[in-house]
């Protein structure tokens, strides 16, 4: 039987500086570097629509805290014969459960969010979040119940991770003192070991004591994955999220078994003397990098490619406007051939004779929102996980609608020329209902603190309605809390349904100076842009796919 570190009764006490040893020296510098720049290239766009979603700190976590495991483990062909046993206990017994939680917990990820976009997929007028006063003090079980509800899902997965991880170590340090092995002068009498340094260091390399590890290993890997592969059965994103979270799954199914087939089989033996036990475990952090970190840097890099061609098709096509090409040919021509992309077209042109039938312009995009947005707003939520743009759209074009506020079919730099657009009629009185409206608005799609999908916003058009709404928003929010004590917070009455349907809060405050009914131009310019250069192609080429596979299976 083998070692965790590969060694035998008869191996060396020195460092194996050989050719097998260097490769594995120079291996794991240069995936090492490899992996920090591709990490570093992620995190410098992280604010980018693809990545924004997927929680990249928690992911991170988990991978370096895994990576450097590997580090140790690649290398410990060279040291292994000088390194004690005790260590790679406490470095598989805590470094590892703990990178692999953070991972595993990260993947989970994909789950919340295909489910939570799953809202964004209907059209509504109502907020999302209801606030309501909290009559007297509260119950142990709904203080809790309010506390975790809170949380964002980040914080709920820390405190999930912290909680199991509190157990595992608080059991691998039990097993470690209730164990001869690793000390000699207290533990349970016939669990100690004999013999030569070396054959002592073997013997430490196995055994019950590392149980706990390979508990968790398995746990994670042979009920947690194949859960998340269960429920991501039915979800078909364009992200290339579910390719992801598939493979990190099927990596981790190999690694423990083939650790204890490593240890405890004779037949291994050869095997192990130039590729050490954990090294298996080695193999499978590998391949979650590749699908964690490098799959991600191709889907970037593929959404950056799909951003830039639609705005060269696009400058191609008002290019040949100016030039009076009214042929149609340009993007038409790139999408053109199905069913769809006729009628798209004949939308786009009934906006306007000047936007010359392309289905790729602002034109296209303002004329399906308008007349029908669902198929959009479906597509994005349940496809692209970018459903709160598009229910932003709705959200203030139905607010601008349910207060008499006029709303322009067209963006400033359109192709339409002036005397198509339909003038804005101002709204003359700024009503209270007309501001609670618009403060649903903020704290379902923009606010910090309250929006579970924040839109994607520059830095100034978010400050400047943050100016307008964050002081109104934590009114709103401490009402709600203001008779929970955080200090004494488990007290008496409960309430009932009725309790809650009357005690919605409402705004009562004074109405900014700031607002007014074009509070939300600047950043429906902004998303109505980002739709246009990232969601809306996908979509129009899913529809193309479709209505191509539809055109095939009538012949």
């Amino acid at each position: 039987m083998g070692s965790e570190l590969g060694t035998t009764a008869e191996t060396k006490p020195e460092a194996r500086v050989n050719g097998l040893g260097i490769f594995y020296i120079v291996f794991a510098i240069v995936w090492t570097l490899t992996l920090l720049g591709a990490m570093s290239y992620l995190w410098m766009r992280r604010k980018t629509q693809i990545l924004r979603i997927r929680g990249l700190p928690i992911s991170f976590a988990g991978i370096l805290l895994m990576h450097v495991y590997w580090l140790c483990v690649t290398t410990g062909y060279v040291y292994g014969p000088l390194m004690p046993e005790v260590a790679e206990y406490w470095i598989m017994g805590i470094w590892l459960p703990l990178g692999i939680a953070l991972f595993h917990a990260s993947n989970t990820r994909f789950l919340y969010v295909a489910n939570a976009q799953k809202k964004y997929a209907k059209r509504t007028a109502e907020p999302y979040r209801i606030f309501t006063r909290r009559p007297g003090r509260i119950s142990l079980r709904e203080s809790v119940k309010v506390w975790w509800q809170q949380l964002d899902y980040s914080k709920k997965t820390l405190a999930t991770v912290g909680v199991g991880m509190s157990l595992h170590v608080t059991l691998t340090v039990f097993m470690f003192l209730i164990s001869r092995k690793f000390h000699d002068s207290f533990g349970i009498d016939g669990t100690e070991v004999t013999g030569t340094p070396m054959e002592r260091n073997t013997a430490q390399g196995r055994g019950w004591e590392w149980w706990p590890s390979i508990f968790w290993q398995l746990f994670w890997a042979w009920i947690v994955a194949p859960f998340i592969l269960y429920r991501a059965r039915n979800v078909h994103d364009t992200q290339g999220w579910r390719l992801q979270t598939i493979g990190c799954c099927i990596s981790g199914l190999h690694a423990a078994p083939m650790w204890l087939i490593a240890l405890y089989v004779p037949g291994m033996a050869p095997v192990n003397n130039y590729f050490i036990p954990p090294m298996w475990i080695a193999v499978s952090i590998t391949f979650l990098e590749i699908f964690t970190v490098f799959v991600p840097v191709w889907e970037v890099r593929k959404a950056r490619n799909l951003s830039q061609e639609t705005l060269e098709s696009i400058a191609r096509w008002e290019s040949r406007q100016r030039y009076g090409a009214k042929d149609a040919k340009s993007l038409h021509s790139e999408i053109s051939g199905t069913t769809w992309a006729s009628r798209m077209s004949r939308a786009a042109s009934s906006i306007g004779t000047s936007s010359g039938g392309s289905i790729l312009t602002m034109d296209a995009l303002e004329h399906t929102l308008e007349k029908n947005p669902e198929p959009l707003q479906e597509f994005s939520a349940l496809k692209d996980f970018s459903g709160e743009n598009v229910a932003f759209l709705m959200r203030v074009r139905d607010w601008k609608l349910a207060h008499n506020v006029s709303t322009a079919k067209h963006l400033p730099g359109s192709s339409s020329s002036e005397d198509e657009k339909s003038p804005l009629t101002p709204t003359k009185v700024l009503s209270r209902e007309m501001f609670e409206g618009a403060l649903h608005i903020y704290l379902d799609f923009i606010s910090a603190t309250c929006a579970e999908f924040q839109i994607n916003l520059s830095s100034p058009d978010f400050r400047k309605l943050e100016a307008v709404f964050e002081d109104a928003a934590r009114l709103v929010i401490n009402e709600e809390s203001s008779t929970y004590d955080p200090a004494t917070p488990f007290a008496d009455a409960p309430r009932n349904a009725a309790d809650n349907a009357a005690a919605v809060v409402r705004y009562n405050g004074a109405i900014p100076d700031g607002f007014d009914e074009n509070v939300f131009a600047e950043a429906e310019i902004s998303i109505k842009y980002l739709i246009l250069t990232n969601t809306w192609p996908k979509f129009i080429r899913q529809r193309r796919s479709f209505d191509a596979t539809s055109a095939a299976e009538t012949v």
